[in-house]
């Protein structure tokens, strides 16, 4: 027996076929005339008279037989029919359901491909962040140590500017020191150029006397040297007698 196609997907459902009954059987007795009550014995005497007599003569237990096979196999065609159709509508069901786990597992392929993308561009900005993270670190590490670098240099200004800060005040005490000794050595100035201008004058008076000394030696030079004259001159003059 053929398979009836199965029905696309979304159509109604198939309708159960339809099983032929089983022919009608024929009457097998007429029903008898309703007589008086008084003659109901010999009535149904008559009766079973008449149907022996109505009943036919052709009929068999073989005919009977097929009758009730006929039945039988239509009833099991039936079932078997109503078993193709469920197993149909059962594999149709299969289908539509495989269907739609196939489109699922589409869907979800894609989602999964997309997911891949998407945890592939994760993972290069995971990398990209991990390299910035390093080169931050490196910068740090450098910074660090150029700050650990100028704090020592910082120190080491400090202590040189404490200690010029030290010698500043040395030599402000040292320069006030020593503005008491400029102090001193000018008034010992002023003491001394008083005394080198007494001095000046003392020597310009001792040189007006040095000079007058001199003109007074050469007078005395002249003096002596003419008193010798005259006295050689005296004693070439004879001495009268």
């Amino acid at each position: 027996m053929p398979i009836p196609d199965a029905p696309a997907p979304g159509s109604e459902k198939p309708r159960a076929p339809v099983i032929p009954s089983a022919p009608a059987a024929a009457p097998v007795a007429t029903s008898a005339p309703v007589r008086p009550n008084g003659a109901t014995q010999s009535t149904a005497t008559s009766n079973s008279d008449e149907e022996e007599a109505d009943r036919p003569k052709d009929a068999s237990p073989w005919s009977i037989a097929f009758a009730v096979t006929s039945l039988v196999l239509l009833l099991l065609l039936g079932f078997f029919w109503g078993k193709i159709m469920d197993r149909d509508r059962s594999i149709q069901a299969t289908k539509n359901r495989s269907e739609q786990i196939e489109a699922g597992a589409a869907a979800r392929q894609g989602q999964l491909d997309e997911a891949k993308a998407i945890s592939g561009r994760l993972q290069k900005q995971l990398d990209e962040t991990k390299a910035e993270i390093f080169q931050l670190k490196a910068a740090q590490d450098k910074a660090k140590l150029g700050a650990d670098l100028l704090q020592a240099q910082l120190d080491k200004a400090r202590a040189g500017s404490t200690a010029f800060q030290t010698q500043m005040e040395e030599a402000k005490v040292a320069s006030l020191k020593r503005q008491g000794e400029v102090e001193v050595a000018q008034a010992q100035t002023a003491v001394a150029q008083t005394q080198a201008d007494k001095a000046r004058s003392d020597l310009v008076g001792t040189q007006a006397q040095l000079a007058e000394a001199r003109t007074l030696a050469a007078d005395l030079q002249a003096r002596l040297a003419k008193a010798e004259t005259d006295i050689a001159q005296l004693k070439k003059t004879p001495v009268r007698k």
